[in-house]
């Protein structure tokens, strides 16, 4: 297979003619990426001019896929830089994005495989089987794994220049790989991510809701920053599993939102213990305890303990989240009483509070 890379890519845009025999200038094309085979090319488009010019991004994504060497093509629109503020204007009020939600709540992680995933849409599920309107926002660009969890395929609709969130298992959701196939790698660099993660919250009908989850992607970087500055937090869920290697990340991602000012709901242990299901002998596998513990050390609520479990994997990868398939279960019962804590948690914390950044 011939290689592909960005200056070849470039070409083939210069030379693309609609069905109009209209090109794309080049001052339009705001970043390319290639690798492997994998082609990732945003577009600025006005807000206002995305739907009419959604044929034109269709037709050049179809032109990029046919380029020999290519495996799958990418092409989205972002919205056009904004002139640089002067230094004076630089501080930005918080809050600013997603104002229809009641509490927005990150679960997050320090670190990979820890299950913060499944944590977060069995968190989501359990929430709206308590009657409340939620929303799931898979904020984990890099790695969406919200489509295959909640059982959902193909593209949302539109409603006019907005997408439309996908509804499953009582939820209003929407990720990355909703609008992506999903073997595609997304190799984009920090601002793509960023633009990307802001078109799913900008550019999706999001209705009003009581809370939204937002799962973010491991460890401390612009992603968690910037929901950080642009959404007004009620709080942070942080997941580990009992062991000191991911407990030291835990605390990593806790002094984070401290230093951000974001609440800590409280830390939830994931795969806690193993019970074997044909001795019932228990296994602590990755340790036990630990997450509580250093919960109470750092003086955060412990939200509860998850065991490891072959039916919480084997629901995850069937698109049938164990809260609601199999709501009684041992596993069932653990995510909704973190639910519940959690639900208590947001009832007793007040007003949301955004941080105040200051980069000095």
């Amino acid at each position: 297979m011939a290689a592909i890379d960005e200056t070849a890519v470039r070409a083939r845009i210069g030379a693309f003619r609609t069905a109009e025999g209209t090109g794309i200038p080049a001052g339009m094309v705001d970043s390319v990426a290639t690798r492997d085979g994998l082609v990732q090319v945003a577009l600025m488009v006005a807000k206002a001019d995305a739907a009419r010019q959604e044929p034109m991004r269709r037709a050049l994504e179809a032109d990029l896929a046919a380029m020999p060497g290519v495996r799958n093509a990418t092409v989205m629109f972002t919205a056009p830089r904004a002139a640089a503020p002067q230094p004076q204007a630089q501080a930005q009020e918080p809050g600013t994005l997603l104002g229809q939600v009641g509490s927005i709540v990150a679960v997050a992680s320090g670190k990979g495989g820890v299950g913060k995933s499944t944590v977060a849409v069995n968190l989501a599920v359990a929430l709206a089987r308590q009657g409340k309107r939620v929303g799931l926002l898979d904020a984990d660009i890099y790695g969406p794994s919200l489509p295959r969890m909640l059982g959902t395929k193909g593209k949302p609709e539109m409603a006019g220049n907005k997408l439309v969130p996908i509804e499953a298992w009582g939820l209003k959701a929407i990720s990355i790989g909703h609008v992506v196939e999903e073997e595609t790698a997304m190799v984009w660099r920090g601002p793509m991510v960023l633009n990307a993660l802001t078109q799913l919250m900008t550019q999706v009908a999001w209705p009003e809701l009581d809370v939204m989850v937002l799962d973010l992607p491991p460890g401390t970087g612009d992603v968690q920053l910037t929901l950080a500055q642009r959404l007004k937090l009620a709080g942070a869920v942080i997941v580990s599993t009992p062991q000191d290697i991911s407990l030291l990340d835990a605390r990593r991602g806790i002094s984070m939102f401290r230093q951000v000012r974001v609440p800590i709901l409280g830390v939830v242990e994931n795969m806690s213990f193993f019970c074997c299901p044909n001795c019932g002998t228990r296994t602590d596998i990755f340790g036990h305890g630990g997450a509580e513990a250093e919960a109470g050390r750092l003086g955060v609520p412990f939200l509860g303990a998850v065991p490891l479990l072959a039916p919480i994997r084997e629901t995850s990868d069937a698109g049938t989240p164990i809260v609601a398939s199999a709501p009684e279960s041992e596993a069932g019962r653990a995510f909704a009483a973190v639910a519940t804590a959690v639900a208590a948690g947001l009832d007793g914390a007040g007003p949301a509070r955004g941080p105040r950044i200051v980069i000095e």
